[in-house]
């Protein structure tokens, strides 16, 4: 899923089927991703909305949404639906700002320790006991051959397994909400969520840092989280994201 997402400029062209959400409410573009989705905040909501793809899928994210809520601070559900062609999904705003907003790509000390703390978080307070969706390395590759991606031999080799926890399955900087406060209060996006090696959201997590605020945080990020460096293993889910 080597996915990047940017802040989309003003002249973003609303779709009929945000606008038909929208109501009276005019959509204001904040988010748009490689696959062609774009995210708007319309009043105290926020519309996702894309073509249909193989690689992701609104309605998986809404269910995995709720299931994490239970535990963890996440966007509300409030619709979701599909054609043939396109999907969306409707949720309540949250307080705070992604940890790429302006104010903290501006202060990148404090975003990186709220991203790694609120990542930490996450991990620790989700139960892999009462978690029914998977992100291990066998089901990704097994995804990826369905979408007829040829993957690298060395990728059918993984590491052993450090911690398995429940993963955010898109731990990149922009989907932690950081209060005015500087400390995370919420994530976004768990689309992929799913029990997985920990490392497999640390090393995406570590890269997306060098992506959003240049390079040398990684020691800063492993130290907020708590964990000693892996290279071995940082390598090989940097090079799955990259692959798949």
């Amino acid at each position: 899923m080597s996915l990047r997402s940017s802040i989309p400029p003003g002249d973003v062209a609303v779709p009929d089927r945000v606008r038909a959400l929208a109501g009276n409410a005019e959509p204001v573009p904040v988010w748009r991703n490689e696959l062609g989705g774009v995210t708007f905040r319309v009043g105290a909501l926020y519309v996702k909305w894309g073509p249909r793809n193989l690689e992701a899928s609104m309605a998986e994210e809404a269910e995995r949404l709720a299931w994490a809520a239970r535990w963890t601070p996440v966007p509300e559900v409030r619709d979701h639906g599909e054609t043939d062609t396109e999907e969306w999904l409707v949720t309540s705003a949250l307080e705070g700002e992604s940890a790429v907003a302006p104010a903290w790509v501006a202060r990148p000390d404090v975003a990186v320790r709220a991203i790694a703390v609120g990542l930490r978080a996450l991990h620790d307070v989700l139960p892999v006991e009462e978690c029914t969706y998977d992100w291990s390395v066998p089901t990704r590759l097994a995804r990826a051959a369905a979408r007829g991606i040829a993957l690298p031999a060395e990728l059918r080799d993984p590491p052993s397994v450090d911690r398995l926890v429940v993963c955010h399955g898109d731990a990149c900087s922009p989907n932690t909400l950081i209060g005015p406060n500087g400390r995370w209060i919420a994530h976004v996006d768990l689309g992929a969520l799913g029990t997985a090696d920990r490392w497999a959201d640390i090393a995406v997590a570590t890269m997306s840092l060098g992506w959003n605020y240049g390079p040398g945080w990684d020691e800063t990020f492993l130290d907020a989280y708590g964990v000693d460096p892996d290279p071995v293993r940082t390598a090989y889910y940097r090079a799955l994201w990259n692959a798949t």
